[in-house]
């Protein structure tokens, strides 16, 4: 299963999942993070609709648990996918599942990869923790960052900064966590010549994928000077596929939280650029983390399962998920 806020890189990650015959795709849980949480469901549906593919989806948040909310729009535009061409957004109705409710129908325990904020996990956790802990073998989290560079504040990576009092309350649970932080995705950088091969691809699929990329190119150009896009959320999914892709070393992690009262309207309001650092402390959980990524076995991945596959595409019928989700 899948927790995300589609989001750019989450576009991408999701395609290399439901593209993928090793992964077996049970449910899609949508977030507020990158865009709002209408605009995220939108945007789930729409992927997995020019995936070819039905798929379950609930909403596992709304807001965080207690700050304001705060969206990228400034990083995946308004809609949260760029200059993709998208219907648009309805209204979230209450009938739609909860992350817990999704839990609950698998049959057997799954792997959780959480792309966004973490506050879909902690409500979940907070209503039924005894179901969490039974349905949640394995835990995949794009989240936080230790020694490398945060991209909210200095020190926070911003799914970690919406709402550090979910990512605490996750690691609190001591479920079995692993953090794929940016101190691995920072070297996740597409190259700006494999978005413009999208652009003269005669398939609308590849001249849809770019116009969501196009727009993040750009925005690492003014923001960062980087020639090309960091697409964080496609390591996760690529070490499910290929595990040798990442390497892991069991840490003790806590999250900073920061001020809670009178903060400003900024990302970094009030200053407080310690809220949703993580970072290493001897009586703190029990977390995997990401240390060494291979990117030379994650390109393959992403180049023939999502870029290659969607200039090869041709306009394809929903289909049930199924054991080659």
């Amino acid at each position: 299963m899948i927790d995300t806020d589609p989001g750019i890189d989450d576009l991408l990650a999701l395609l290399l999942a439901l593209g993928s015959p090793e992964l077996d795709v049970r449910g899609i849980s949508v977030s507020y993070g990158n865009t709002v949480v209408e605009n995220a469901y939108r945007n789930a549906v729409e992927i997995t609709r020019r995936a070819g593919r039905r798929i379950t989806l609930c909403v596992g948040a709304r807001r965080p648990l207690k700050r304001d909310l705060a969206v990228a729009a400034e990083t995946h535009g308004a809609s949260g996918l760029g200059y993709a061409e998208l219907p648009p957004a309805g209204v979230i109705l209450e009938w739609v599942k909860s992350l817990d409710r999704l839990l609950a129908d698998q049959p057997e325990p799954v792997t959780l990869v959480t792309l966004g904020p973490l506050t879909g996990l902690a409500l979940a956790l907070r209503r039924e923790p005894d179901l969490v802990r039974a349905k949640v073998a394995r835990h995949i989290a794009m989240v936080g960052n230790l020694a490398a560079r945060g991209n909210t504040t200095r020190y926070a990576e911003f799914n970690a900064w919406c709402d550090p009092e979910a990512l605490d309350a996750v690691f609190r649970a001591e479920l079995p966590t692993e953090m794929v932080g940016l101190d691995v995705t920072r070297e996740a950088v597409l190259g700006p010549q494999e978005v413009t091969r999208l652009a003269h691809s005669s398939s609308p699929l590849a001249r849809w994928i770019h116009d969501a990329l196009r727009f993040y190119v750009e925005f690492h150009k003014q923001a960062e000077g980087l020639d090309g896009c960091i697409v964080n959320d496609v390591l996760p999914i690529a070490a499910l596929i290929r595990p040798e892709a990442l390497e892991f070393e069991e840490q003790r992690l806590v999250v900073d939280l920061g001020k809670e009262e009178g903060e400003g309207k900024g990302k970094a309001g009030g200053g407080e650029d310690q809220r949703g650092r993580t970072r290493a402390q001897p009586d703190g959980a029990r977390v995997r983390v990401a240390t060494r990524v291979d990117m030379g076995v994650v390109w393959p991945l992403l180049s023939e399962r999502v870029f290659r596959w969607a200039t090869r595409a041709t306009p394809t019928p929903i289909t049930e998920a199924g054991a080659t989700a």
